[in-house]
């Protein structure tokens, strides 16, 4: 199962917490939509912040939104004048009153968003994908990572049969629940078609129970909230990465 599923979606409760948090009501419905748009929105706003996650807290009258971003620079602007702008363009869409809190993530090279938006971005850029995929390989393991597995489909380099490829390196157990396995899937939009990117990064193991709410003073590496984590010890290394190809 736990080839199939998505990794983030199958450890929500155990060792991941929600994005969104409310109590949904008789509106649950158009709640749920509101929190898609303002996502939708803030993802292609803010393209060119590496955004990890939006989470979105809603009270009776207040509706709080966390991005998390490597950037926070870029989201703020010169005294807070973006953030000022931002929060005018979400009332718009929740007609509500809006906060905006900014959290940086400290280690973007951890992060599976993060990691294949930039592999997306090169492509686009028509950069070769292996070298991309190489570069973001070694940066994440030389971060600490214990394993790290990416896999881009397409035409690729342009070729005239699409085909899948797998990289690989570390471990990526996706059945031990207790293992924080991030993962993003995106696509790059190329001259020849859509390449899909998928990345997956294991960033150690999650012992004892944890406090799933949202609490981003308290974070750690990747981003994540305060965890007790095993690291696995693997020091800097530099090109000792397989390839599989898709069967």
């Amino acid at each position: 199962m736990g080839q199939k599923i998505n990794p983030i979606a199958n450890r929500l409760g155990i060792v991941r917490g929600w994005d969104s948090n409310w109590f949904g009501g008789k509106n649950y419905g158009d709640t749920l939509l509101e929190d898609s748009k303002i996502r939708e929105y803030l993802n292609a706003r803010l393209a060119e912040a590496s955004i990890s996650r939006i989470v979105i807290e809603r009270t009776l009258k207040l509706v709080t939104v966390t991005i998390c971003t490597a950037r926070p620079g870029f989201i703020i602007g010169k005294g807070g004048e973006e953030v000022d702008k931002l929060k005018k363009e979400l009332q718009k869409i929740t007609h509500q009153d809006v906060q905006i809190n900014i959290f940086e993530v400290k280690r973007p090279e951890l992060d599976a968003t993060i990691v294949a938006n930039k592999i997306a971005r090169q492509l686009e850029g028509k950069i070769a994908y292996r070298r991309a995929v190489k570069m973001a390989i070694q940066s994440t393991m030389r971060m600490g990572a214990e394993g790290i597995k990416i896999q881009v489909s397409g035409r690729l380099n342009g070729a005239e049969m699409a085909r899948k490829e797998m990289y690989k390196e570390g471990r990526t157990p996706l059945h031990t629940l207790r293992a924080d396995i991030d993962y993003c899937h995106v696509g790059a939009i190329t001259k020849v078609g859509v390449i899909g990117v998928k990345v997956w990064i294991c960033r150690g193991e999650v012992y004892g129970k944890k406090d799933l709410a949202p609490n981003f003073s308290q974070k750690q590496e990747g981003g994540r909230p305060g965890m007790d984590r095993r690291e696995g010890g693997r020091g800097e290394r530099k090109g000792n990465f397989r390839r599989n190809k898709k069967q």
